[in-house]
């Protein structure tokens, strides 16, 4: 991983490499010239090419490279085009965040005020990209001081991104509900989940805003899973393997539509990094293999649920009125415990947005 890259132009022979903690990597033409930034080439309001790079000879080389001071250079390629670079341009190449703060893994110790805030205070910029770095980070947030009007996490959700709608509507109810579509909207107890493993493509974030709660019970409760999940690969690598590589059916059933979607319990990126689960042991099949590989993933998949359930990754709280959670649907798993419908009122709302969004306004932001 390159964090820090610096740049050397060589004239003879003609290259450009980038160096960073001892390791110097010539680039090559083609990666160079696809990267050409004067205005005939990249247009300077949507930073979008003028050209396709797909036409481009694949025996393209770099036939003259001349330093222009620290850090630019000017560069001449075999098809005749010659450019000037501002090679620190092409730093965020290196990064593998993505200018994103790094996540951080978290257990039950965390101090819950670490992802709290105001959202009277969200207008303040400042103010909202902290908010949008500490979600970034822990995968999760907590906003006080929400109107308990119905619908008002519409408002945050569009503030932080866009609210998608699915077969629940732009956002649903979730109280006690008898003969309801599912658990969510009934009292008992939710282990640590993730929603709509079944849908394609999955909520990426989901939002959950408590209007009023007047029981005593039906405390909510998070868990990280990058942090469950990487003592699990810790613990049996080749069960950790199996969980990330062999697709599960998840179904959900209602009176007018179907979802069914195959996917790994463990998701990571197209870089191959861990970025959450897809965990639902209410809506997931066992996947059909050998008897010793069903035997292998059965005891992983066992042992992850353990991880998830186990008090010293949980934070359990009674989520007050007023308050709202946002969190990573992939990355945090969410519950509730069980609570008594008699006791009173407990009445949440919830909706979904995409997880570009936050990504989005926290890189606009410290652009």
């Amino acid at each position: 991983m390159m964090s820090n890259p610096q740049f050397q132009v060589q004239a003879h022979p003609p290259g450009v490499f980038v160096v960073d903690t001892g390791q110097r990597t010539e680039l090559p033409a083609l990666w160079l010239r696809e990267r050409c930034q004067e205005a005939t080439s990249l247009d300077a309001v949507t930073q979008q090419r003028l050209f396709n790079p797909h036409d481009l000879e694949e025996d393209l080389r770099l036939i003259a490279a001349e330093a222009l001071g620290e850090q630019r250079a000017r560069l001449s390629f075999s098809d005749g085009h010659t450019g000037v670079y501002d090679l620190t341009r092409l730093a965020a190449e290196f990064d593998p965040d993505d200018c994103l703060p790094r996540p951080l893994p978290w257990d039950a110790n965390i101090d819950r005020e670490a992802f709290t805030f105001d959202w009277e205070q969200m207008s303040d910029r400042g103010c909202f990209r902290d908010s949008l770095e500490a979600y970034l980070r822990y995968g999760v947030i907590i906003l006080e001081k929400v109107p308990t009007d119905g619908g008002t996490l519409v408002e945050v959700g569009e503030t932080y991104g866009h609210v998608r709608s699915t077969n629940f509507g732009q956002y649903f109810e979730v109280f006690s509900r008898p003969k309801s579509n599912d658990l969510a909207y009934r009292a008992v107890p939710l282990a640590p989940h993730t929603d709509n493993p079944y849908r394609n493509p999955v909520p990426g974030i989901q939002l959950l805003h408590c209007l009023v709660n007047e029981t005593s019970g039906g405390l909510s409760t998070l868990v990280d899973s990058l942090f469950a999940a990487e003592q699990l690969r810790t613990e049996d690598p080749e069960g950790y393997c199996l969980l990330a590589t062999i697709p599960v059916r998840f179904r959900f059933v209602d009176d007018d539509v179907e979802l069914i979607e195959r996917r790994p319990m463990i998701h990571m990126d197209a870089t191959g990094r861990l970025t959450g689960v897809h965990y639902s042991p209410r809506l997931d099949a066992l996947p059909l293999m050998d008897e010793a590989t069903t035997r292998r993933f059965h005891r992983a998949r066992r042992r992850l649920g353990e991880l998830f359930s186990h008090p010293d990754h949980r934070l359990a709280f009674p989520l007050r009125a007023g308050e709202l959670m946002m969190f990573d649907n992939n990355r945090v798993l969410h519950g509730r415990t069980a609570y008594d419908p008699n006791e009173g009122l407990r009445h949440l709302q919830g909706c979904y947005i995409d997880r570009d969004g936050p990504t989005g306004r926290y890189r606009a932001l410290c652009r």
